[in-house]
């Protein structure tokens, strides 16, 4: 396997493939031992998808579940004031709709609307205090802004409403890790990948502490299985680059950082890594 750096990639990995805008409004998982914030999960959606959910609209102008799943294709094209008027309109039909409360939260978030997320998180949450999904969000948010015992309550919550919420799990995961805890995150990252056996985050999060614990082996292999799921995951190429750097296989380690570097060539950790182990630019590297 070679990797050589300045190729450029256009695509960065990391959307948490759980459920789409709209299905239920949870956010995503990201992060190479969760030291980024969760975002909220975009997918591209074609023109087509939103043409046909307008003639849906169109033809029920006063049914809220569709005003949310438009606003959710919305949201999905990036185009979140529109999401955000469609979900208005469906709160104003409907007063006591927690998902699209929990959607238009998620649309605030990408405008960087902290406040107003919160707020609809907390709607949301009062009018129907069994969605599991909400209580993510809003604990996103608390851990987001180091309100850590808060957030770790609204992902213990999530996961007594709903055992197979793989966002809660990952997230409160992210919690133990980051308090040190890695025996709990261990776990709590197995019971994520069990649940949604497609996602790579968890792989990720479950290797950075497997790392942590000491046992490079284990992490390369979640981190191999991570890059599987999703090659142009960056976080996946950084974690291996690190277990193989601690193991002393430099080759391995220069091309797994060179491959990070591929996919993101102004990345920090990508490339203070591959300085470390005498990467150098313009040069190809193989495993070999």
């Amino acid at each position: 396997m070679k990797a050589r750096v300045g190729t450029k990639l256009l695509v960065r990995g990391g959307a948490f493939a759980l459920l789409a805008f709209g299905l239920a409004a949870c956010d995503t998982m990201s992060g190479a031992g969760g030291s980024r914030s969760v975002d909220p999960d975009v997918y591209a959606a074609r023109q087509s998808d939103l043409g046909s959910l307008t003639q849906v609209v169109n033809a029920n102008p006063s049914d809220p579940e569709a005003l949310n799943m438009r606003g959710s294709a919305y949201a999905r094209l990036g185009q979140y004031d529109n999401a955000i008027g469609d979900f208005n309109r469906a709160i104003q039909i409907n007063g006591s709709f927690a998902k699209a409360y929990a959607n238009r939260a998620l649309a605030y978030r990408s405008l960087n609307n902290n406040g107003a997320a919160l707020a609809d998180y907390n709607r949301a949450i009062e009018v129907d205090g069994n969605y599991s999904a909400a209580y993510v969000g809003r604990g996103n948010l608390y851990r987001q802004s180091g309100r850590t015992d808060a957030a770790l309550e609204d992902f213990n919550r999530a996961i007594q409403l709903d055992p197979n919420n793989a966002q809660a799990w990952h997230n409160r995961g992210l919690i133990h890790q980051a308090q040190g805890q890695n025996a709990e995150a261990i776990d709590d990252f197995t019971k994520a990948t069990a649940i949604s056996v497609t996602a790579a985050e968890p792989y990720v999060g479950r290797g950075m502490s497997y790392l942590a614990e000491g046992d490079a082996a284990a992490a390369i292999d979640d981190f191999n299985t991570a890059r599987t799921l999703n090659p142009k995951y960056i976080d996946a190429w950084i974690g291996r680059g690190m277990a193989f750097e601690k193991r002393g296989e430099t080759n391995k380690a220069r091309a797994s950082y060179a491959q990070a570097l591929n996919i993101d060539r102004n990345d920090r950790r990508a490339k203070d890594g591959f300085e470390r182990v005498g990467g150098r630019a313009g040069q190809s590297y193989s495993e070999n």
